[in-house]
Formats: structure tokens, C-alpha cells, sequence
């Protein structure tokens, strides 16, 4: 009679145990089906909107004449780019610009608005002078931990680059300069002096959720 009730108790156990793991590993294949989708649209949206991007690499010519620095030819305006034509958009939302950064090889469209559903979709500008234009404008994402949008800014430091392109097919290189944890309250960064130049923020949460991680790059 023990050994019975034992018996069944153990089997029990050992169901609940196999359901907690198929669960776990259901999560896991869901989080890893997620990311590799949104990644995989993600890089092929930047592919198709950057394709007629001129490479930055042409500053001299056969008849001695030198390129433009591309910010000289950005329009010194407080609109936001792309905002007298209509706007590419990405999985139904408006798109004003793409963000690359090599250093945690991350490629995705910036969305024109912030809500919940377009930061489950990608990285959105939240404020500022509009994507390539002179000021600050401010760029959040998500901190999933997993590599999914801004998750690896942690790992960016002074010096990496981030690549901006707008609707106009502007593509500027941004150094990052500054590197920061801020209370999730603090925006007395966004309205900053800029020098005349196009600057961005970057903003995401610390690994807890606590805090605010932010990144200053400027444009070469």
C-alpha cells in the first residue's frame, strides 16, 4: 500500500517535472523563433531601403575634385526627414530612417511613433530635430537580453560608430562620445547643444530594469 502511494506520487512528480521542461523549452524556441524572424526582416527592410545609398568611401575623383561632407548637405531643419513625402513603412508602421551598428551587428528600421506595439516591432525615435538633422534626436529600444534591438548597448563604448540613413537617402556616420546610467525620469539630455551639428541618443533599460542606459554619438 506504501509503495503504491509512493509510486504514484514520484509518477506525479515526474510529470510535472517533464511539463516544466517542454514548457521551458517551448519559451526558449518561441524567444529564439522571434528573434531570428525580426532579425531576418529587419536586415532585409535595411538592405532594400539603403540600396541606392551612395558609398561614403568616393572623396577623391580622376579630375582631382573632392566629396562633399554629407552633413553640408542636409537641410538645417527641425523636421522630421522624409516628412514632405510619404513615409516606406515597416510591418504597418512609418519608417524615417534605418540604424546600423557594427559593433553589436544590429540593422533595423527606425519607426516614426513610440508605442508598445512598435517597440515589440522595432527601435523608434522618441524626440528630437528628426532623423539626420541638425540637434539631438533620441532613438529607444528595448532591452530583451537576448540581442534583440538595444539589448547589447552595454557592450558599445567611446569611439564605435553608428550608421544613420533618413528617407532622403542621407547616410551619416555617428561616433559615439558618452556612455551613462540614468534614472528613468531623466530627459534633461534630449534639449542638449549640439554645436551646429546632427547628434543622437540612444536610450534602453540597464539589465534590471532599474535604470536608463545612455549613449551620446555625434555625426562626423
Amino acid at each position: 500500500m506504501f509503495e503504491s502511494k509512493y509510486s504514484k506520487v514520484l509518477t506525479v512528480i515526474l510529470v510535472i517535472v517533464i511539463v516544466a521542461i517542454l514548457g521551458l523549452l517551448g519559451f526558449l524556441g518561441y524567444d529564439w523563433y522571434k528573434k531570428y524572424f525580426l532579425e531576418k526582416d529587419a536586415l532585409a527592410f535595411v538592405d532594400n531601403y539603403t540600396e541606392d545609398v551612395p558609398e561614403e568611401d568616393t572623396n577623391t575623383s580622376d579630375d582631382n575634385t573632392t566629396a562633399t561632407n554629407p552633413i553640408d548637405s542636409i537641410e538645417k531643419t527641425n523636421t522630421v526627414s522624409g516628412s514632405g513625402n510619404e513615409m516606406p513603412t515597416y510591418k504597418g508602421f512609418n519608417v524615417v530612417g534605418t540604424i546600423e551598428i557594427p559593433a553589436t551587428n544590429i540593422e533595423y528600421p527606425i519607426l516614426q511613433k513610440v508605442s508598445k506595439s512598435s517597440l515589440e516591432t522595432s527601435v523608434a525615435m522618441l524626440y528630437g530635430a528628426g532623423i539626420n538633422q541638425v540637434g539631438n534626436t533620441v532613438i529607444i529600444g528595448h532591452n530583451y537580453r537576448n540581442g534583440l534591438f538595444f539589448s547589447n548597448n552595454k557592450r558599445l563604448n567611446n569611439g564605435d560608430k553608428i550608421y544613420i540613413t533618413d528617407n532622403s537617402k542621407n547616410r551619416l556616420t555617428y561616433t559615439i562620445y558618452n556612455k551613462f546610467e540614468t534614472t528613468p525620469e531623466d530627459a534633461s539630455f534630449y534639449s542638449r547643444d549640439t554645436a551646429g551639428k546632427p547628434e543622437i541618443t540612444l536610450s534602453t533599460c540597464n539589465d534590471d530594469s532599474s535604470k536608463r542606459l545612455i549613449i551620446f554619438a555625434s555625426a562626423e
